[in-house]
């Protein structure tokens, strides 16, 4: 199938299959006559996996990893758990992070009046008290 028919099926834009192929993440199964990037359905497979994995915020790199050990038989799932394992630390520390500044700016909404007065906690909370 073509590439639009084929990013259409896994529900990417053309221009990111076509960056995929392009630096060889997924390649196309072959060219037709005129030049068209062809996709088989393993090919389909192996962007709806990508696409999976980039949802679990991957990297190109990483999902790059993914899909030699997808595509490795002998692989070890340790690899694997291994890869899954660092992406899970990375998310706990960005929720960690997301939950003080829910925190801090949870407080400083609380402290505003949001009246007709021009202080406003919110604004002096975003200057700071960071010196330097």
């Amino acid at each position: 199938m073509k590439i639009s028919d084929a990013a259409k099926r896994v529900g990417l834009p053309t221009k990111t299959v076509r960056y995929y192929a392009d630096i060889g993440l997924v390649a196309p199964d072959h060219r037709s006559a005129a030049g068209y990037r062809l996709y088989n359905d393993e090919a389909v497979r192996k962007l709806s996996f990508v696409k999976r994995a980039r949802s679990f915020g991957f990297s190109i790199e990483a999902c790059r990893e993914l899909l030699g050990l997808y595509e490795d038989t002998g692989r070890s799932s340790a690899d694997v758990r291994a890869l899954a394992k660092d992406r899970l630390a990375d998310i706990e520390a960005k929720q960690k992070e997301l939950q003080l500044l829910h925190d801090e700016l949870s407080l400083l909404v609380t402290a505003c009046h949001g009246d007709h007065r021009p202080d406003c906690p919110i604004l002096e909370g975003l200057v700071g008290t960071q010196k330097g």
